[in-house]
């Protein structure tokens, strides 16, 4: 099996196939099985590339959150192996989670305190932290997610795009090789789906490796270049967001004032699950060229005044993966 074959099916490849450096996350066999016996994470294999924007997709309660609180040690895994940035976890958390950053569920902080003053309480807390350069990593990380010029002003009057904008900047104090974000633009209205979306991108623009769970397909679409697929604890799908695409079996629609001889037309061409609905017909493609087709209705008499290839949107694609739909909007 190739590694993009391995990958599609939720399996890291193995390391005689892939460095263990070529993946900023990377796991075999992942497992959470609670104490009550839920089985909220079932042997997953996660492969994301160095420096890519990895989306990681699922309904919810299907196991995205658990998954991450494991890759950033706030769960322990009941069965399988994890790698963050080539180190293994069971060695420790301590060498590998300065050069990780992340934003799980909400960001919580003093509201009577500005959002500067909120950064500069947690970079203290952070004992690996240099405070003798805390007041221009603190600046830096504000201008990063666009509120240097808010930085005086108190949290409580920050609007929720601005909030979650400075819980990125707090997972910023310090340079970081991935960002895991949890639902980032959960909550907030288009515009500030908008300001999260653009911050990503340059985030990964610098090199970094992004990790965002999300239910939103335009998020994906916009700005993932890899994606994992959840649904019901496993993986359902893994790969390149070109290779999901790739998986949908297209079809072929026809225009014709002739619905009923075109139907016939392509019965006779062995196209399966034909459906003629008015003036347009409709049926899997299958190995059979678009150009061949129209020739042959043209041939038979069926005039046509419009035929297309018909590719599965992501939407679909998410629905026969997960058997659920998905929030299309943002």
């Amino acid at each position: 099996m190739t590694v993009a074959a391995r990958a599609a099916a939720g399996d890291a490849p193995p390391a005689d196939e892939a460095a263990a450096g070529e993946h900023a996350i990377s796991t075999e066999g992942l497992t959470k099985r609670f104490r009550g016996g839920q089985l909220a994470v079932d042997h997953i294999g996660l492969a994301v590339p160095r420096g890519s924007v990895y989306g990681f997709l699922g309904p919810n309660g299907s196991g995205k959150t658990t998954t991450i609180r494991m890759l950033l040690g706030l769960v322990h895994p009941t069965e399988g192996s994890l790698r963050l940035l080539g180190a293994d976890l069971r060695d420790g958390l301590d060498p590998v989670l300065p050069k990780v950053g992340a934003l799980v569920e909400g960001p919580a902080y003093y509201p009577f305190l500005s959002g500067w003053q909120n950064l500069a309480r947690l970079d203290a807390a952070d004992r690996s932290a240099d405070p003798r350069t805390a007041r221009s990593r603190i600046d830096h990380a504000l201008d990063q997610v666009g509120l240097l010029a808010a930085a005086d002003k108190r949290y409580r009057a920050y609007s929720l795009g601005m909030k979650q904008r400075l819980g990125i900047a707090a997972a910023l104090l310090r340079p970081r090789e991935l960002m895991v974000l949890d639902e980032p633009t959960n909550g907030l209205d288009p515009q500030g789906t908008r300001e999260i979306r653009a911050l990503i991108r340059h985030i990964a623009a610098d090199g970094t490796t992004v990790f965002v769970s999300s239910h939103l397909l335009a998020e994906v679409e916009q700005i993932c270049t890899h994606v994992g697929v959840m649904s019901q604890g496993r993986l359902a799908f893994q790969g390149t967001l070109a290779l999901l695409r790739s998986r949908g079996e297209p079809r072929i629609g026809i225009r014709t004032a002739q619905p009923a001889a075109a139907a016939g037309v392509l019965a006779r061409l062995g196209l399966a699950d034909i459906d003629a609905d008015g003036t347009r017909v409709t049926a899997r493609l299958g190995g059979q060229a678009p150009e061949h087709v129209n020739a042959e209705l043209v041939r038979s008499g069926v005039p046509v005044s419009g035929l297309e290839t018909i590719r599965p949107s992501l939407e679909d694609l998410f629905v026969e993966l997960t058997g659920e739909g998905f929030d299309v909007t943002g």
